[in-house]
Parts: structure tokens; sequence; C-alpha cells
């Protein structure tokens, strides 16, 4: 496989992901929210959203009805490597995706 075919499936087709680090920081600065930490231990796979997101779940058609992506809120976490990042809570106590804020801010 070349390097763009890489970076192309890289950017459109979900793979595994090791959520670890975002449980471990749910523990740590949501511990009064411990559905937080369970829904990020099932984000097992991903999809690239740009340099600055990652899907856990299907954004297609977001909010509208029969879509997986239902949003409900929005919830910040800090990472002492990554910055500040927004997760994006869907119905269901979901985790639809993560935003780190500090990607947006470099280009």
């Amino acid at each position: 496989m070349n390097i763009l075919s890489t970076l192309a499936n890289f950017f459109t087709e979900w793979t595994p992901y090791d959520a670890q680090w975002l449980i471990h920081l749910a523990r740590l600065q949501h511990a009064d929210k411990e559905w937080l930490a369970d829904a990020f231990a099932k984000c097992t796979m991903a999809k690239s959203g740009g340099k600055a997101y990652v899907y856990f779940v299907d954004h297609a058609n977001p909010n509208r009805p029969g879509s997986a992506w239902q949003f409900d809120q929005s919830l910040m976490l800090e990472c002492p490597e990554r910055g500040e990042i927004v997760v994006d809570v869907l119905k269901g106590a979901r985790v639809g995706g993560i935003e780190f804020l500090s990607e947006l801010l470099t280009d």
C-alpha cells in the first residue's frame, strides 16, 4: 500500500482507537460523571475529522431522525500534552467525538 492510499484510508475509514487516555482524564476531571469514563471505554473505533477532530460515532445527518448523531451537550477536558479538548456528548450518554482546541489555533 502506498503512502497516498494509507493517508486516504486514515481520513476516510474507521480505525481501531485506544481511548484509555480519555478514560483516565474523564475519571480525574469528571469524577462526578461516572458514565463519561464508561462512554469513552466504548470508543474503540474512530474516524478522523481533520487535524482537530476525531469522531467515534457516524456524524451523517446530525440531529435528524434516524441519525446516530443526536447531540446533547459539550464537556471540557484538559490534557497536559494536547491542551483543551471539547467532548461532544450525544443523547444516551454516548461520546460522539472530541475536538482539540489547540489544533484549531495552529496551521
